[in-house]
């Protein structure tokens, strides 16, 4: 059994506890010094294991009472509100373009996607290509405006979420590899790579299941699907042909004279790149925030009490 003495220590330091893993790194010095302590006293190895579980529940119970909450100044709606959505979300945007890593929202004016495999062709045949985007940087979701949402119900599951959004311009840097054979040309280049996506328009629609942690409900995507609506493409390739800068300056002014067919071939593989970096963009959120913790209580004014 721990003594009376031990007790008040441990109290102590639990109170200078912020989060599970400052409260882990406040008690183990309490533990070494309470251990030196009754060391001398030849308390039983048996009483200091029990003294350290009893401190690591105490963590695990002071972390799920930290759960992350949303910042004061961001207005909590009601479930399936969408005009309070839609300017909560803006609200959030505008105020927050550096994210907020307590919540875990990304910085928004520079945020980065997964590596990309755009096109992955045998390597046989007198024509065929690999094409992969690495080191992918997206700048400009800090100027975006949410012009719809849908979903978000006291139920998420009930109904798929629909988010809908705009930018005037969203620019992609990235570094590509690039192999491949036209006929007798062969493509060997690796370089820098700068997209310019102009009135960008994007709709998400999103499913959800419910997971349950520590009796409170948080989302979790199994599915995304990406519409994407620009007015122009504008690229630039370093390096395309480095044996000759002109045939670079060409191919790149080949691209964007014909971008829209350059976006038709490429859209299915740019849209799962984008499905990848927006759902570990609103997973990161979800993992953190407890669903119900987004939204103002659900009341029932019929009877005047919070329907649980």
């Amino acid at each position: 059994m721990l003594d009376r003495h031990s007790i008040v220590i441990l109290q102590l330091s639990f109170d200078q506890c912020q989060s599970r893993f400052q409260c882990l790194n406040i008690i183990k010095p309490t533990i070494r010094i309470v251990t030196k302590v009754k060391s001398s006293t030849n308390i039983q190895l048996k009483s200091m294991n029990r003294l350290q579980a009893i401190t690591w529940l105490c963590c695990i119970c002071i972390d799920a009472s930290l759960a992350a909450e949303l910042p004061e100044d961001i207005e909590k709606c009601r479930f399936g509100d969408s005009p309070c959505l839609v300017r909560t979300l803006n609200d959030l945007i505008k105020r927050y373009p550096k994210g907020i890593p307590e919540i875990g929202l990304p910085p928004l004016d520079k945020y980065s996607f997964p590596d990309t495999s755009v096109l992955d062709s045998p390597h046989r045949g007198p024509i065929w290509m690999t094409f992969h985007m690495r080191d992918n940087v997206h700048k400009g979701f800090n100027n975006a405006t949410v012009t719809h949402v849908e979903g978000f119900l006291q139920d998420p599951t009930k109904q798929q979420i629909i988010l809908k959004a705009r930018l005037p311009r969203l620019v992609h840097d990235a570094t590509y590899d690039m192999q491949g054979r036209f006929m007798l040309f062969v493509m060997n280049a690796t370089g820098k790579l700068q997209s310019d996506f102009q009135n960008f328009r994007v709709t998400l629609t999103i499913k959800v299941i419910l997971e349950y942690r520590n009796n409170k409900r948080y989302l979790n995507i199994y599915d995304m699907v990406p519409v994407i609506d620009l007015d122009r493409l504008i690229c630039w390739f370093d390096n395309l042909y480095r044996e000759n800068e002109d045939v670079t300056i060409a191919l790149n002014n080949s691209f964007n004279k014909h971008w829209l067919e350059f976006w038709n071939e490429l859209e299915p593989a740019l849209l799962r790149s984008f499905s990848a970096g927006f759902t570990v963009l609103l997973s990161t959120v979800f993992e953190k925030v407890a669903y119900d913790d987004m939204f103002l209580p659900d009341i029932d004014i019929r009877i005047g009490h919070r329907d649980d």
